[in-house]
C-alpha cells in the first residue's frame, strides 16, 4: 500500500491510499468534508484522474475506487491527491499553432501535420493538446488516430481533440 497526500488548494488536509490488485489499482481517500459538494483526484506526473465524489461519513469525505491500469497508465508516478468542487473545470487555455507539424519530433506525427490549418493547443499537465478543425463532408484530421480522438467545440469552432504524453504517444 502506497500513501499520499490528499490536498485542498495546495494544503495537505488527508490521504490518499493506493493499492495495486492485479491488473487493477484500488484507491481510497479520506479527509474532512468542506460544506458542498467535492470530487477527489489522482494527480500524476503525465495527467489526472478523476476518482469521484466524496460521500460523507460522519464529518469525514471517503471515496473507494477501482480502476484497470489502462486508465491508470497516463497518470505515470502518482505525486498526490486532491479535493476539488465537483463541477470544477481546469481552466482551457488555446493557442493558435500555426505550424502544428513544429510542435512534434515524430517524423510520422510532423508529416501528417504539415499544412494544417487553424490548428490550436494547450497544456494540461505534462499532457499536450493538439485541437485540429473539423468540418461535416471533410476528410477527418489525422484519420489514423480517429480512436483517440474528442469532438468538441471551442469558441465558435468544431475540433477534433487529441491529448499526446511527454513521449508523444496518443493519449485517451
Amino acid at each position: 500500500m502506497d500513501k499520499f497526500p490528499l490536498t485542498l488548494e495546495g494544503r495537505p488536509t488527508g490521504e490518499l491510499t493506493t493499492e495495486r490488485e492485479g491488473l487493477y489499482t484500488c484507491f481510497s481517500a479520506r479527509c474532512p468534508l468542506p460544506e458542498g459538494l467535492w470530487c477527489a483526484w489522482a494527480v500524476g506526473e503525465g495527467g489526472e484522474l478523476r476518482l469521484g465524489v466524496l460521500e460523507p461519513e460522519g464529518t469525514q469525505g471517503v471515496i473507494q475506487r477501482r480502476f484497470s491500469g489502462r486508465l491508470t497508465a497516463p497518470l505515470g508516478r502518482l505525486l498526490r491527491g486532491e479535493i476539488r468542487p465537483a463541477g470544477a473545470k481546469e481552466p482551457e487555455i488555446w493557442a493558435p499553432a500555426p505550424f502544428p507539424d513544429r510542435l512534434f519530433r515524430a517524423p510520422w506525427l510532423r508529416q501528417r501535420l504539415k499544412d494544417i490549418q487553424g490548428a490550436q493547443t494547450r497544456q494540461g499537465g505534462a499532457l499536450r493538446y493538439l485541437a485540429l478543425p473539423y468540418e461535416k463532408g471533410k476528410p477527418f484530421p489525422l484519420t489514423t488516430l480517429f480512436c483517440f480522438a474528442r469532438l468538441r467545440q471551442i469558441g465558435e469552432g468544431t475540433y477534433v481533440v487529441y491529448a499526446f504524453d511527454g513521449q508523444e504517444r496518443p493519449v485517451f
